[in-house]
């Protein structure tokens, strides 16, 4: 996976019409992937994103080899929300801790959604890549 990714999706979001850019995002919310079965049995691994209306939950780790991977689950009926955990959780998939780190932290404001969704809705987008940062940093010093 490259760094590249993240920018392709910005790209491609770009590239649309405020209209269509919506119909991605729906796209995302439902490429959502699943969570893997240790953290569905247990949910307590799981950190609640507060500032999301929509009860998100993230959890990261780094695997043997050190790539990234963001865990997330969001209800189906919280497409914008479940969107944007699919976003990240896609475009983080397998990245080097730097790189992540190096995710500029107005990447939500960058994919041209201001339009179309609520200031809310972005800063919740926000929240989950700070939380997915800070989980990070804490695993790295750990």
């Amino acid at each position: 996976m490259s760094a590249d990714l993240l920018a392709e999706i910005r790209e491609d979001f770009l590239a649309l019409e405020q209209k269509d850019r919506l119909l991605l995002l729906l796209e995302f919310a439902n490429d959502l992937p699943e969570l893997p079965k240790n953290f569905q049995d247990h949910p307590d691994l799981l950190e609640r994103v507060v500032e999301c209306q929509s009860p998100v939950f993230i959890f990261v780790d780094l695997d043997a080899g050190g790539a990234f991977h963001l865990h997330a689950t969001a209800p189906r009926e919280s497409p914008t929300t479940r969107g944007f955990a699919s976003i990240l959780a896609q475009g983080l998939d397998g990245l080097s801790a730097q790189q992540v780190l190096a995710v500029p932290d107005d990447y939500p404001q960058s994919i041209g959604l201001s339009e179309a969704v609520s200031p809310l809705r972005l800063r919740g987008m926000s929240a989950m890549l700070g939380r997915a940062k800070r989980q990070l940093r804490e695993r790295l010093a750990a």
